[in-house]
């Protein structure tokens, strides 16, 4: 059924009536995310039917806006020719992405139905790595000369436009193709016709290679501000551009990816509303049983001392406020550490420069964490329980502090994502050291032997 809710009176008449012509004629100015969001509160028949009716170059950038299983339900339902005319209007780096989701024995039965000039351009580009900025490039960008005229590469311009993925940057390339220089539009527009293209290059731009990592060029992207970057192969020829919404979508995965490792959640492939309860089952299982093992830790701790737990009680009325203190101190500082690593605030050579400053902020923290502590245990359970109370406080802040500081240091520099170093791992590490600390300071101020 239709979802009326989400969708305009106006238009749910034209679906009920089955008036195609006249729902493509009021859908055509949308833009596409609206589009899409239409089409998603369809049923799958009237969402086909009404696919088919979009004119080629609307169907194809919002094909492009589809989660991967929303793409494959599509193409389920298409036929060969339907197909064939989509994959040669979707812009090269949405087919790539398309082909790359897709299971091999369906991208071979796809890049059958290309042409051999897309077709050789799929292979191009998905034989990068997969994480690599070259699956995200497209070819489709404009380039000129240095030893044209103004007016010459104006025409060009305007002549090769269309075809191009953004005008904003002109490139400037050799005869070979080795990029000399990116230039903003407006500089052309704004200078004399008869002047040559190398009178306005001051050699200065920023690239990125196609075998770097996706990642670092939404860093490069964010660092300089910009819209589009050239990206070259090791001897500095031009191959293509990657735009900044094909980046953004990157970092919108990326930061999606951490918080799901951040809660230590394997990360999903798909929107939580495509995946299964098996998928998020798997997902979730793994990490929950190994932190059942790791907080077997905890439990030998509290057996080790558990003649002094039994001869003061009131010990085990602080345990949920130390270890709860200790895991969120933890967190806090891990947290801190795995965002200021991923977008470049801190490097790797900074660990214990940031480790001192860390420990400083551990050691406030403790302290004014450990006199509110000390009043509680104070009026709970007397001088000694206080002071008990108090001291683990400080130390167990401290520890936490340290741990959730260097473990993303640590995991980095083995080369391990330290959204690794995620809240739940955090908090049983520092509950079985948190434990530790209390009881051995239990034992010496109460004056029972370990």
């Amino acid at each position: 059924m239709i979802n009326k809710e989400l969708i305009k009176p106006e238009i749910t008449e034209l679906i009920i009536n089955q008036e195609w012509s006249e729902l493509r004629k009021s859908v055509e100015e949308w833009p596409i995310p609206e589009i899409v969001d239409l089409m998603l509160n369809l049923e799958k028949k009237e969402r086909v039917v009404f696919f088919r009716i979009l004119p080629r170059e609307l169907s194809a950038e919002t094909f492009a806006h589809f989660e991967p299983e929303q793409q494959n339900a599509l193409l389920l339902e298409m036929t060969d020719d339907e197909t064939r005319q989509l994959l040669s209007n979707l812009a090269p780096d949405d087919r790539t992405a398309l082909l790359d989701e897709l299971p091999g024995q369906a991208t071979q039965q796809l890049m059958n139905l290309l042409s051999p000039q897309d077709l050789k351009e799929a292979r191009f580009l998905l034989g990068y790595p997969e994480e690599s900025v070259g699956r995200l490039m497209t070819p489709d960008y404009l380039a000129v000369r240095p030893h044209w005229t103004i007016g010459q590469a104006l025409d060009h311009i305007r002549k090769m436009g269309r075809q191009s993925e953004t005008l904003n940057v002109i490139y400037v390339t050799d005869p070979a193709w080795k990029l000399l220089d990116a230039l903003e539009l407006q500089l052309f527009i704004l200078s004399d016709p008869e002047k040559k293209v190398e009178d306005i290059m001051d050699d200065t731009f920023i690239s990125v290679s196609a075998f770097e990592d996706r990642e670092e060029a939404v860093q490069i992207v964010q660092k300089y501000d910009k819209t589009v970057l050239p990206v070259l192969d090791s001897d500095g020829i031009l191959l293509g551009i990657v735009t900044v919404d094909d980046l953004l979508d990157v970092a919108e995965e990326e930061t999606t990816e951490d918080f799901h490792k951040g809660a230590a959640v394997a990360p999903l492939r798909t929107s939580y509303r495509e995946t299964s309860i098996w998928d998020l089952f798997s997902k979730r299982i793994l990490w929950l049983v190994i932190l059942v093992f790791v907080n077997l830790v905890s439990s030998g701790v509290i057996e080790a001392f558990e003649e002094i737990l039994a001869s003061a009680l009131a010990l085990a009325f602080f345990i949920p406020l130390l270890i709860d203190s200790g895991g969120n101190a933890g967190a806090q500082s891990a947290t801190l550490m795995v965002r200021a690593i991923a977008i470049g605030d801190i490097e790797l050579r900074q660990w214990l420069q940031t480790a001192g400053k860390e420990v400083l902020v551990g050691i406030s923290l403790g302290v004014a964490m450990g006199l509110a502590s000390w009043a509680l245990g104070l009026y709970r359970g007397g001088a000694e329980i206080g002071i008990v109370v108090g001291l683990s406080m400080v130390l167990i802040v401290l520890v936490a502090n340290i741990i959730g500081t260097l473990l993303p240091f640590l995991l980095t520099r083995l080369n391990i994502d330290p959204a690794v170093a995620s809240s739940p791992l955090i908090t049983t590490i520092v509950d079985a050291a948190g434990l530790f600390i209390y009881f051995s300071i239990a034992s010496v101020v109460i004056g029972v032997s370990m």
